[in-house]
């Protein structure tokens, strides 16, 4: 991408406040002063610039997500990428993240979950997440131990899910998902979700 001149930034910044916005940009600056610009972040080093509006408050009335929930296109490559590297449906993660947080990377539970696939900070520290309420952590973390929690139920969604709300005791326990309302519930709704991101 080529340099961009003083007047090009300024153009940018003037016509975003004059026209409507029809696509989130994303912007890093590199090494020798060079700001790069796209609606299609293929590199890590891009970070949100300008938020598309409309598709924002589509995303939040579709999916019901929170005031403090971001954009869940903002977490697409991070979401692919790990999805992708670990063999996890992207559409099971996404609903996940969507039932534990609502797309809110800075959510803390009150037993002490955090960030956007609300990992416990044992289940942290053991999957080695250095930094639970860092989204690209959190989600590498999280998708890693959904694919455990999968190959431990051989492929079964349903008691990885159960397991992963009540935890792989109980699920054992009980040799099914456990008899707890929330757990059942949490299971249903994350299927739920996964339908609707496919």
């Amino acid at each position: 991408m080529n340099k961009p001149s003083l007047w090009g930034c300024a153009f940018l910044v003037v016509a975003s406040t004059a026209m409507p916005v029809f696509a989130d940009i994303y912007k890093y600056e590199d090494a020798e002063g060079v700001v790069h610009f796209t609606d299609a972040p293929t590199d890590k080093r891009f970070k949100i610039f300008m938020r598309d509006l409309k598709k924002d408050r589509q995303l939040r009335t579709t999916f019901r997500l929170g005031a403090l929930a971001r954009n869940p296109q903002e977490f697409e490559s991070i979401i692919n990428e790990c999805a992708q590297k670990y063999g996890v449906d992207k559409a099971l993660v996404k609903a996940v993240i969507h039932a534990e947080s609502g797309y809110n990377p800075s959510a803390v539970s009150s037993k002490g979950a955090q960030g956007l696939m609300q990992l416990m900070p044992r289940t942290a520290q053991d999957l080695r997440v250095a930094n639970s309420l860092d989204p690209a952590d959190n989600i590498k973390g999280g998708v890693r131990y959904l694919r455990f929690l999968l190959d431990t139920f051989k492929g079964d969604e349903t008691l990885a899910l159960a397991a992963y709300n009540s935890g792989l005791s109980n699920v054992a326990k009980y040799r099914g998902i456990p008899p707890y309302q929330e757990t059942r519930n949490y299971v249903s709704k994350v299927l739920s979700y996964k339908r609707n991101y496919q």
